[in-house]
């Protein structure tokens, strides 16, 4: 298949892991932000094939991972409320709340629904309007554009029984929080490919030239990452701190002019709290006063107040979000906390990396 086959040529992937064998000298630590490429990593061991001088660590990139547990139960209320259909992506209901998740309330009576997309939310709006019809509205920059559509569209229509719990969260703060801590070992990042195609990667300069530091825009394929590694190291042997786009065949400079102006249409930068780590300003997106009908806080009289979580001991979530720990450091993983009862929203979300550490088996080995 074209696009696909060709990057997962293993014969290609051991050409690039040649390379980088050949360009390293030192020690290096690259963080690769994405969830999807977490688990590209693992599922290829990708990291096996590295030479031993090239650590990955696995950063926040995961929207349902990074999602409050207040958050969660301010939608678990919203749900429990009369005449309300509560609507959000798969692997939302199931993660932890600080008492319960989406999936629990639903089997005790709670109108919860899956959806694809939040223009299946707005469909439900128009399909039954004697119901409040409240998106969960989660993802980073990738989602946005649609769910903005979506706010667009009812606006459009004149729908009243249609709103928004936003948990929208940008990817460039948080990186800029993570190389912000003052003991922060990482020396290069592979960038969410997929967010750059919407976003483009213009504003991720500044982060480069501010913290001295490379950054490869990369696809998610075997030979994506490799190919991504590859350039950083090379960045880094040069003592370079530029942005490079591996994933050429995707992804422009500009990004998708059209998804960005809608966004910003209807969506304005807000201080975000992210799930593990803390309140990071301007990290999240909030509906412009325009929209402000279809925010659901507002709409319901929500206490907008978050406070950051203990995540339930033993589970250390916290510092494997900011790439400090892995999964199996923590005393909990492929025991007390599995998928099938995670204590913590990186076992949970399909994109999470003790998910993925979990059902690739890397902690066979680390037993």
């Amino acid at each position: 298949m074209k696009f696909v086959d060709e990057f997962r040529d293993p014969q290609a992937v051991h050409r690039y892991i040649q390379a980088i064998a050949q360009t390293v000298t030192q020690p290096w630590t690259i963080m690769e932000i994405c969830g999807g490429q977490t688990h590209s990593i693992m599922k290829y061991g990708l990291d096996q094939l590295l030479p031993p001088e090239i650590q990955l660590i696995h950063g926040p990139g995961c929207p349902v991972c990074v999602t409050p547990a207040e958050l969660i139960d301010q939608a678990i209320a919203l749900a429990q409320l009369p005449g309300v259909i509560l609507c959000s992506f798969g692997d939302m209901l199931r993660v932890p709340g600080t008492t319960a998740d989406l999936l629990s309330v639903k089997a005790q009576g709670a109108d919860v629904r899956m959806v694809y997309s939040p223009l299946d939310a707005l469909q439900l709006a128009q399909a039954n309007p004697a119901k409040e019809i409240i998106f969960f509205a989660v993802g980073f920059e990738t989602t946005a554009p649609t769910t903005a559509m979506a706010v667009y569209q009812a606006d459009r229509l004149g729908l009243k029984n249609f709103s928004l719990l936003v948990a929208h969260v940008l990817v460039p703060p948080a990186i800029e929080a993570i190389l912000s801590v003052p003991d922060c070992q990482i020396q290069g990042f592979l960038l969410a490919g997929h967010v750059c195609t919407v976003m483009g990667y213009g504003e991720y300069q500044a982060i480069a030239q501010t913290y001295q530091i490379p950054l490869v825009v990369t696809g998610f394929e075997p030979l994506d990452i490799v190919q991504g590694i590859y350039l950083c190291v090379q960045q880094l042997e040069a003592g370079q701190a530029e942005i490079t786009n591996q994933y050429q065949r995707v992804v422009q400079a500009q990004g998708n002019p059209t998804a960005k102006k809608i966004v910003a249409e209807v969506f304005t930068t807000v201080p975000k709290m992210w799930r593990g780590i803390a309140e990071i300003p301007r990290s999240g997106l909030g509906l412009r006063e325009k929209y402000q009908a279809f925010d659901a806080s507002r709409k319901f009289k929500l206490n907008s107040g978050l406070s950051q979580l203990q995540e339930p001991s033993p589970c250390i979530s916290g510092e494997i979000l900011q790439g400090q720990k892995k999964p199996h450091h923590c005393p909990a993983f492929g025991n007390a906390c599995t998928p099938e009862h995670p204590l913590g929203a990186p076992m949970v979300s399909s994109e999470g990396a003790c998910a993925a550490y979990y059902r690739y088996g890397k902690f066979l080995a680390m037993a």
